[in-house]
């Protein structure tokens, strides 16, 4: 096993801790902001934003960015 699959391995459940909490501080904030807010469409709309946000993050990992980072 390599070094950085020591450290996923460590830090996985934390990531994914940490997008849900990202993910729900967001619907809060819909709910706030939104009378009469239907959760369903507005936990789409945020888990598209994500995800634009990650294949963002996937694009720049692929082209080199953070290979000195």
């Amino acid at each position: 096993m390599t070094p950085q699959e020591q450290e996923i391995k460590k830090m996985k459940d934390s990531i994914i801790t940490e997008m849900r909490l990202i993910f729900k501080a967001n619907m809060k904030i819909f709910d706030w902001d939104i009378p009469e807010n239907d959760d369903r469409v507005s936990a789409k709309m945020i888990v598209d934003t994500m995800q634009e946000a990650l294949d963002e993050l996937k694009a720049e990992v692929e082209a080199g960015k953070y290979d000195n980072y």
